[in-house]
Order: C-alpha cells, then structure tokens, then sequence
C-alpha cells in the first residue's frame, strides 16, 4: 500500500491511504479515551497525573484531544504513554496498522 506521492506541484498527496482520521486533528484521539477510562480516570484526574509529569494539560484540553478538535505535541504524547504505562507505539498502532 502507498502511504502517498509528492505531485509535480509539490503538494503532498495522500488519497491513497486508508487512515480514516477524517477531520480529526490527532491519530490517538480513540486510544486516550480507551486508555482514560480504562484507568478509571476522570479528565480532571488524567490532568493531574499528567501534571505529576510536568506536563500541563488542562481537563478540557484533554476533552478537545479526545473528540479530536486539538492537536498534541510529541512531549504530551509521551507524557499519556507515561501516565498509561503503555509504549508509545501502544498509543499509535491503529494509525500505524492502517497506512
């Protein structure tokens, strides 16, 4: 499967992959919700131990993440591996197994 081509004018041209995130800012939006409630966390409480982490994210901000209206940063993304004890590529193995 191609993962996308460079066209003649320089854009990059992705209608050849299945990564169905649609409008979705972020690939792990489905992962932070499984693994939040997994852990039995609330928003509230998930921003706390990520505070723990010095990783600022308020409760609301981790609500956008999960209905996919914010983006993360590669430190916010660890920083949910971390709190999860999960590996990273636990977080992104959907986005992966898709392209």
């Amino acid at each position: 499967m191609q993962c996308g081509k460079i066209s003649k004018k320089g854009v990059f041209n992705t209608s050849k992959r299945n990564t169905n995130i649609g409008n979705s800012l972020n690939i792990v939006k489905d992962k932070i919700r499984y693994y939040r409630e997994l852990n039995n966390y609330s928003y509230q409480g998930l921003s706390d131990k990520l505070m723990l982490h010095g990783i600022d994210i308020h409760k609301q901000e981790i609500y956008k993440i999960e209905t996919g209206k914010r983006t993360l940063v590669d430190y916010e993304l660890c920083g949910f591996a971390k709190v999860f004890n999960v590996k990273l590529e636990d977080l992104v193995s959907d986005f992966i197994d898709n392209i």
